[in-house]
Formats: structure tokens, sequence, C-alpha cells
């Protein structure tokens, strides 16, 4: 239940590589998103699964069921939101679960949808309990209810909401909590890209921004973006920038390496940072295992950001270890780095 309030809510800008993009990128970044599944490279299941999901809710003249988008960040859930959107011709509106503070401001939001709109929440595992509450009438029974004054005297009234669909969008799915999960009707995991998909992201970004790449330059920007086409548009970009500054016709995998090299982006995509975890681990703490919390002291940095932004491609290309006991450094990282992998160290990881 919630008490009334006219206040709107304040968007906020979340995360650290968001508040350090400039206008220009942000507004690149809306020109580079698909705009239908046709453009939409990649996720091919989800998307024949969506297809028919939407396709059905056009036939019935019915909203659709509610979605839920998990995944690895950079992945592509937004877009997978507006385009879905556009494909039923419906507005969107999209918010974050760290921007929605107060159960009044929610109430707003959702006072103000029409039927058949899209409510489009990012990071719905960082909402508070409170909204979550209110959201659970609100997506089964479309009802919100609302308390009018305080102490004694207060009542309670129930509103009718419009027949909306709520599209969330998390990287962490074990952190919603059940009932909430379970209100879902359709549940999608975006998987990380193949290599080939990534070079063909670049290349359809190259052609919106009117950049020549050859198939070297593509080769070798795809290898470095750790799967995700939003790193990849981010790298293509910075590539950009240093062939138009050294006055270079296209960009080939010369002029790509030197542009990476500048930025500090080795072979596989990994930056200081990811380089900096995996060093200490092996320097401070003899390779692992070791706790998560001590990780995110010895680098300074916050255990969301390691679990969220670093951790995940880690893993995924087989550098770090996730045990019972802690985070542990594998022989490969050892070799990427150039460092001596003794037999005390292949002791500890069996």
């Amino acid at each position: 239940m919630i008490t009334t309030s006219n206040e709107q809510i304040n968007q906020k800008e979340t995360s650290a590589s968001d508040k350090s993009e400039t206008t220009e990128d942000r507004n690149l970044d809306a020109t580079l998103r698909p705009q239908n599944f046709q453009e939409y490279i990649g996720q091919e299941k989800v998307k024949k699964n969506l297809g028919i999901l939407l396709e059905a809710a056009r036939a019935r003249k019915e909203s659709i069921e509610h979605i839920l988008l998990y995944g690895p960040a950079g992945l592509g859930k937004t877009t997978l939101a507006q385009i879905i959107a556009k494909e039923m011709g419906v507005n969107i509106k999209t918010t974050s679960g760290p921007a929605i503070e107060r159960v009044g401001d929610f109430g707003s939001i959702l006072t103000n949808l029409q039927d058949g709109d899209i409510l489009f929440i990012d990071e719905i595992h960082r909402l508070n309990k409170s909204i979550e509450e209110i959201l659970y009438p609100a997506m089964e029974d479309f009802k919100l209810d609302i308390i009018i004054g305080k102490g004694p005297s207060a009542r309670t009234i129930q509103l009718d909401l419009p027949h909306f669909t709520l599209i969330g969008a998390t990287t962490k799915l074990g952190a919603l909590s059940n009932p909430l999960r379970n209100r879902f009707g359709a549940t999608y995991r975006l998987e990380f890209y193949q290599n080939d998909e990534i070079k063909e992201i670049i290349k359809r970004s190259g052609r919106i921004l009117n950049v020549p790449i050859e198939d070297s330059g593509l080769e070798k920007i795809a290898s470095c973006s750790r799967f995700t086409p939003r790193v990849a548009n981010r790298l293509l970009k910075r590539v950009r920038d240093f062939s138009q500054i050294k006055k270079h016709a296209s960009i080939d995998s010369v002029v790509a390496k030197k542009a990476l090299d500048m930025l500090d982006v080795d072979s596989l995509g990994l930056e200081p940072a990811d380089r900096q975890i995996i060093r200490t681990i092996i320097e401070k703490f003899s390779g692992g295992p070791v706790g998560i919390t001590t990780i995110a002291a010895a680098v300074s940095e916050e255990i969301k950001t390691i679990e969220d932004v670093y951790e995940p491609y880690l893993i995924q290309i087989g550098f770090l270890d996730r045990t019972p006991r802690g985070r542990m450094v594998t022989k490969e990282a050892y070799r990427h780095l150039e460092l001596d992998y003794s037999d005390d160290d292949k002791n500890r990881l069996l």
C-alpha cells in the first residue's frame, strides 16, 4: 500500500561508465541501437520465442505478458524492450530500480500508463521492498492500493490500473524474490555473443557511423570486445577517433591495434582493471582462493562492480574460478600475463 505523492521520479545515472560518457556518445548509442528484430543481431532463440509471444498477443488483441530479461550487462536487454514496444505499436516508459525511491512516485508512474503500454525497469533486482510489494497486485490484478489520511482516520481505496506490460531487466536473477520472479509470464536469458555476431554488429555500426573498416580491422576489434555489443560499439568509436586524427583512410588490424594499445586494451579485451584484479589475486594471495570482499578491498573497488562488470568475462574466458572457498586464478591467466605457474599453484586448483 502507498501514500499519495505528486513528486515525479528522479532519474539517475547509476553506473560509473554512464557517468563518464559524453552527450555525443549517448546520442550515438541511441543511433546505433537496432530498431527491429531484423536489425537485432544474435540472440536468435530469444528473438524466435519473443516473436511467437508478440504475434499471439496481437492476434488476440491483448497486452503481452510480463517479461523478464536477464544476463550480463551490455547484451541488449534495453534494446530488446524498445523493439518489443515498437513491434506492438505501444508506448514505453523506461526507469531503473535504484531510481524509484518513493512509493508515491511509483504509484504516479503506474496510474499514468495507458492500456497496452510497456513499463521497462532496468536493474529490477535493486527495487526496494516497499516498491516490490506494490508490484505484486499491480502485475497480477492490475490494482493499486492507496492509503488516504493518517492515524485512526486513515482509509484505503483501490484503484484500477490499465492493463500494462512490465518488462524487467536484471544481471542478477537470483537477487529477485520468488514472488516477484514468479509473476513474470516469460523469462529469457541473454547469452554472450559469438565472435562472428560481434563482427556483424561492428560492421553495421561502422556503416551507420560512415567509418570504412576492413575485415582485419573487424576481426581485431571483435576479438577485444568481450563478446558484448556495448563494448564493441564503445571500442569502435574510440578506434574511429584515432583513425580520424591520424588521417587513416580506413581501419585495418594495424590501425585498430595501435588505437587499442593506446586504450590499454589487450588482445583478449582485458583492460587495466581486469589485469589488476588477476595480478592482485596472484601476487598478494598466491593465486587464491580468496573472498570477493578481500579482493575488493585490495583493489579499492566496489564488490558489486567486480561481480557485475569484471568477473563475468574473466570467468567466461577461463581466467577466474569461483569456488566455495573463494576466487582462484587459473593457469590460462598466468600464461596470458606471462607469469610463472608453479606446482603449488596447480595443487591449489585441484
